[in-house]
C-alpha cells in the first residue's frame, strides 16, 4: 500500500498544490495526466523526498513519513522504497551501462561488486541491452539511456517505481522502445506511479488515471471511464485538446 495524505508544497509564496490525497495498491499503476505547471511533477518528487513536502505524511508499505518532522533516517528509507525514472536520464556520464546499474546496489545495498554486475547484466539482457554493458551513456541513443535508467530502477527493488515524464525528451522514434519497456513492467505487476502524456499508453497500462490541474486532483478513474466519459468540465476540455477529434469527448 502507498497513501499520500494532505501532502502540501510550496515555493516561497506559491502554493504549488495542498490537501493532496491519493493511494494505490501493490501491484497497480497510476498514471497522473494534466496540463503543464499543474504540479505533477513535483507531486511525484515530493513521494521520494527529492522535494521536501510542507505539509502531509506519505506511507510506503510498513513505513510513514511525517512531513513536518521528517528525520533522515526516514527519508533514507523511504528512497529505499522508491526508485525514480527522470526524464532526462540523470545517468553518470563517467560510468558505463553496466556500472550504471550497478552503482546503487554497490552504494547503498553494500552488495559486493562482483554480484552487483551480476545482476546488472540480467537486466540488461531484461531490457535488451545485454550487447551495451561497457557503453557510456554519449554512445547510447536517448532511448537506449532511458532504458538503463529504468534497469537502474529495476535493479533497486522497490516497492513502487515513479516515472516522470519519461518520454518527453525522446525522439519520437524512440519514444516506442521505453514505452514497450514500461508495458513490460507492468505485466510483471510492477507497482507504478506515472506521469506522461502518453494518452494511448495510459490507455493500454494504467488501472488507473488520476488528472490534476491547478495543483489539485480533479477526478480519478479507470481509463475506459475517464478518456469516454469524464465527470469534470475541466477534465473535459483537456482531453478535446489532446486527443483525436473523432473520440468525441
Amino acid at each position: 500500500m502507498i497513501e499520500l495524505k494532505g501532502i502540501g508544497k510550496r515555493f516561497g509564496a506559491h502554493s504549488v498544490f495542498e490537501g493532496i490525497d491519493l493511494s494505490l495498491e501493490r501491484g497497480e499503476i497510476i498514471v497522473i495526466v494534466g496540463p503543464s505547471g499543474t504540479g505533477k511533477s513535483t507531486l511525484l518528487r515530493c513521494i521520494n523526498f527529492l522535494e521536501t513536502p510542507d505539509a502531509g505524511s506519505l506511507t510506503v508499505g510498513d513505513l510513514t513519513v511525517d512531513a513536518s518532522r521528517a528525520t533522515r533516517e526516514q527519508i533514507l528509507a523511504l528512497r529505499r522504497r522508491t526508485a525514480f525514472v527522470f526524464q532526462n536520464y540523470a545517468l553518470f556520464a563517467n560510468k558505463t551501462a553496466l556500472e550504471n546499474i550497478a552503482e546503487g546496489m554497490i552504494v547503498v545495498d553494500h552488495m559486493p561488486k562482483r554480484e552487483a554486475h551480476a545482476r546488472a547484466r540480467e537486466i540488461l539482457e531484461r531490457i535488451g541491452l545485454a550487447d551495451k554493458a561497457d557503453a557510456y551513456p554519449a554512445s547510447l541513443s536517448g532511448g537506449q539511456q532511458q532504458r538503463v535508467g529504468i534497469g537502474r530502477a529495476m535493479a533497486a527493488n522497490a516497492e513502487v517505481i515513479l516515472f516522470d515524464e519519461p518520454t518527453s525528451a525522446l525522439d519520437p522514434q524512440w519514444v516506442e522502445e521505453v514505452l514497450g519497456l514500461m508495458k513490460q513492467l507492468a505485466a510483471e505487476h510492477q507497482t507504478m506511479i506515472v506521469v506522461t502524456h502518453e494518452m494511448q499508453f495510459a490507455r493500454e497500462v494504467a488501472d488507473r488515471v488520476v488528472y490534476m490541474d491547478q495543483g489539485r486532483i480533479i477526478e480519478q478513474a479507470p481509463p475506459s471511464e475517464l478518456f469516454t466519459a469524464p465527470k469534470d468540465e475541466r477534465t473535459r476540455q483537456f482531453l478535446r485538446k489532446i486527443l483525436p477529434a473523432q473520440e468525441g469527448v
